[in-house]
């Protein structure tokens, strides 16, 4: 009977733990929009009010998980190209908005919106490009849709949006003219672990918890973590892709995104800064950013 008590306390303790530690990836704590919005304000990146002035669409595309995706057009230019962007794990679609200014000076229309769970859209769990390679799809449909068949667009993504990106090219369609991933994760198992590693906890126990939360993330959301990894995907991707990445990334390791360009076949570039931490290559190499940008696309893009 004792030993029954002890099993049944045991197995609940684990089971709390399970949830806990899958809480922890499944939501991650988002940040305030509103912080978000001042935080680019203050930037220079966001100025309400030329933003409420620019000649924008906003639709509410469905999701093939069961939820709507908010998503703004933005067009400067008829006719002319598009770039879509990916934010990073709990930003918004304002975030995308420095690289809206980037590329349109360059001449292209623009497609912001808000991944699952974050900002003005649906979904209760983030999965860190599993299901969000499916929105992207989402998305990418719906511009083709506006825009007809001979549609040309390109693919930003920051942080988990370049993974999203990734995952999207590699395994779902290659359907965009080119891809710019900056600074994505090469494997979430690899990520998580890398993470843990940077805590006290003993490694043994830094993996037996790691293999929990992957198991419950199973029974909770129905995907692998292991599965999410963009160097499976990556070998498939045939289009130009520029990869970059801060050297001093405290984040996510700059060595994750060098695994990604080596395994990259085809066209291809990479921009390592010195200067930034994760997600801030262009805030802080910003002259230098637009000037890798030029150059991937003169070699990939306006040179067909």
């Amino acid at each position: 009977m004792r030993k029954r008590s002890i099993a049944a306390i045991t197995a609940a303790g684990i089971g709390a733990f399970g949830v806990y530690l899958s809480n922890r990836i499944m939501f991650m704590k988002l940040k305030d929009p509103k912080e978000i919005e001042t935080r680019e304000r203050e930037a220079g990146f966001y100025d309400p009010d030329l933003y409420l002035q620019m000649i924008k669409k906003e639709v509410r595309i469905p999701s093939p998980a069961g939820y709507h995706i908010h998503t703004v057009f933005l067009e400067q230019k008829p006719g002319a190209p598009y770039m879509i962007f990916c934010h990073g794990v709990t930003e918004t679609k304002i975030n995308s908005l420095k690289y809206v200014s980037l590329f349109m000076k360059k001449g292209f229309n623009a497609v912001i919106y808000d991944h699952r769970r974050h900002g003005d859209s649906g979904g209760k769990s983030t999965s860190y490009g599993h299901f969000e390679k499916n929105d992207l799809k989402a998305v990418v449909d719906c511009l083709i849709k506006e825009q007809g068949e001979s549609a040309i667009f390109g693919i930003h993504g920051e942080s988990m949006g370049a993974v999203t990106m990734l995952l999207y090219a590699g395994s779902v369609e290659d359907r965009a003219a080119f891809y710019i991933a900056d600074c994505p994760f090469s494997d979430l198992t690899e990520q998580l672990s890398f993470l843990m590693s940077k805590s006290p906890r003993p490694a043994l126990l830094s993996k037996m918890a790691l293999s929990l939360a992957g198991s419950f993330i199973f029974l909770r959301d129905r995907y692998q973590i292991r599965g999410v990894s963009p160097k499976k995907a990556v070998g498939q991707i045939e289009k130009p892709v520029l990869f970059i990445h801060s050297r001093h990334d405290g984040f996510i390791p700059y060595h994750m995104t060098e695994t990604l360009f080596k395994m990259k076949k085809g066209p291809k570039r990479l921009f390592l800064p010195e200067e930034g931490d994760h997600a801030q290559s262009y805030v802080k190499n910003p002259e230098a950013y637009s000037k890798e940008v030029d150059l991937f696309l003169k070699e990939f893009f306006y040179a067909e």
